[in-house]
């Protein structure tokens, strides 16, 4: 395994190839995303250690949308079993991917606690339990620190845990190690990331404007809230699909010529 530096216009490449590969299998896609969501959503309903189970699940789940998108690139039909590949590869893969999981959960955790020192816990009460958003809350100074005081927060752990499923599963990497060479991976090839950033960015919002002005165009401005969802489940779904090209190009597998 080898970091290759990768031109900035790289960024822009990844929007592209993960709706490309998207719309090769859209429903393959959106039918996994949605098992994605279920899982999630089944884990957080357990008492308890739902929310916790919910984040330890989530870098082997990411891993498998990654795999069903090197699924669809190779010409093959992603199958909803792909979405548990962490898990089908072994004893030894399956500890690692759920300590990596473990690390996940305890870094999520600590940026809540974090942006706690600034409201005493308003914000991290609302993500995580669902609490009230109310005007009065969301105008409050510390509850807006908070908010950024989590975003900044929350942004090298994204960094660490991006490439991390991928090397654990793929490669074979520590999962402690694995965390150091994605937030490298990430640091060293910033300026793809911004693009790639600012490329879902632009996709997200022209989604939205788009659902506005055919909600103008029938005089209905409720179809923009029904279609709304819908699309922003489909868009989370191309964002997936688009992760596994970040990775495949940041790293070369000496052995195979690429990750």
């Amino acid at each position: 395994m080898k970091l290759q530096l990768v031109p900035a216009r790289s960024g822009l490449a990844w929007v592209r190839e993960g709706l490309r590969t998207f719309w090769r299998q859209p429903l393959a896609f959106v039918g996994l995303f949605f098992m994605f969501m279920a899982v999630v959503s089944v884990a957080t309903m357990l008492p308890w250690i739902g929310l916790p189970l919910a984040l330890v699940l989530l870098p082997a789940l990411t891993l498998g949308m990654m795999a069903a998108t090197r699924e669809a690139v190779a010409g093959r039909f992603p199958m909803p079993w792909v979405l548990f590949t962490a898990f089908r590869e072994g004893k030894a893969r399956t500890i690692a991917m759920l300590q990596l999981g473990a690390l996940y959960a305890a870094g999520f955790f600590g940026v809540m606690g974090f942006s706690a020192l600034f409201d005493g816990g308003k914000f991290a009460q609302v993500y995580l339990l669902g609490g009230s958003l109310t005007p009065e809350l969301m105008n409050a100074p510390g509850f807006q620190a908070a908010t950024w005081a989590a975003t900044a927060a929350y942004l090298p752990l994204s960094m660490m845990f991006w490439h991390a499923p991928a090397l654990v599963h793929w490669h074979g990497v520590a999962p402690v190690k694995s965390l150091f060479f994605s937030f490298v991976a990430c640091a060293r090839n910033f300026k793809a990331f911004f693009l790639y950033t600012l490329g879902w960015l632009a996709v997200f919002i022209g989604a939205g404007v788009l659902a506005m002005l055919i909600s103008a165009l029938f005089g209905n401005p409720g179809i923009a809230t029904v279609a709304l969802v819908p699309a922003a489940l489909m868009m989370a779904a191309m964002f997936f699909t688009s992760m596994w090209f970040t990775v495949r190009d940041c790293f070369l597998d000496e052995a195979a010529g690429s990750v």
